[in-house]
């Protein structure tokens, strides 16, 4: 049996917060706890450094980053950190679309642009040329959590091998 990823999930925290918990309380891998609202009020409002901090401290021991993409996920200021960093530190980087989940009022949203699309190697190639985006197949968000149960702890494994290649 294979050992569980150690996952960083990254996500644009406010209107995506809901959906990202439904995704890391799947189980099926090891996921970093999110902040909660306090905590992350506390942390931003403390400045660039101490939000580098905060995201540097849970990036520790990860394998992989996967980026929860929701409609306003891409290139927003933190995830493109979180997605250069886990790049440069050697760690997979996947993306799965996660608009097709309800939220809190049970409200599904716009699919996002791939974030990945906004980040170029020193080659001058898309970083979405090397890393995938998954969007998750089914007919309602029931059947979208389904397929991101099945294939997520895959999609870890499988960005972690393009990483290495």
């Amino acid at each position: 049996m294979a050992t569980k990823r150690q996952v960083f999930y990254s996500f644009h925290y406010k209107p995506d917060a809901w959906r990202a918990s439904q995704v890391r309380n799947i189980g099926a891998i090891e996921g970093n706890k999110p902040a909660p609202d306090n905590d992350w009020e506390t942390i931003t409002k403390s400045g660039d450094d101490a939000i580098k901090k905060w995201i540097n401290e849970q990036m520790k021991y990860r394998s992989c980053t996967i980026v929860l993409v929701g409609k306003e996920t891409a290139n927003r200021k933190w995830i493109n950190y979180e997605i250069v960093k886990s790049w440069n530190d050697g760690m997979g980087v996947a993306g799965i679309y996660i608009h097709g989940l309800k939220n809190s009022q049970g409200y599904i949203t716009e699919k996002g642009i791939n974030p990945f699309d906004y980040i170029t190697f020193k080659d001058g190639k898309k970083m979405s040329e090397v890393v995938k985006c998954y969007n998750p197949t089914g007919n309602d968000s029931k059947e979208r959590y389904d397929w991101i149960s099945k294939y997520i702890s895959a999609i870890a494994e499988e960005s972690v091998q393009i990483r290495n290649k």
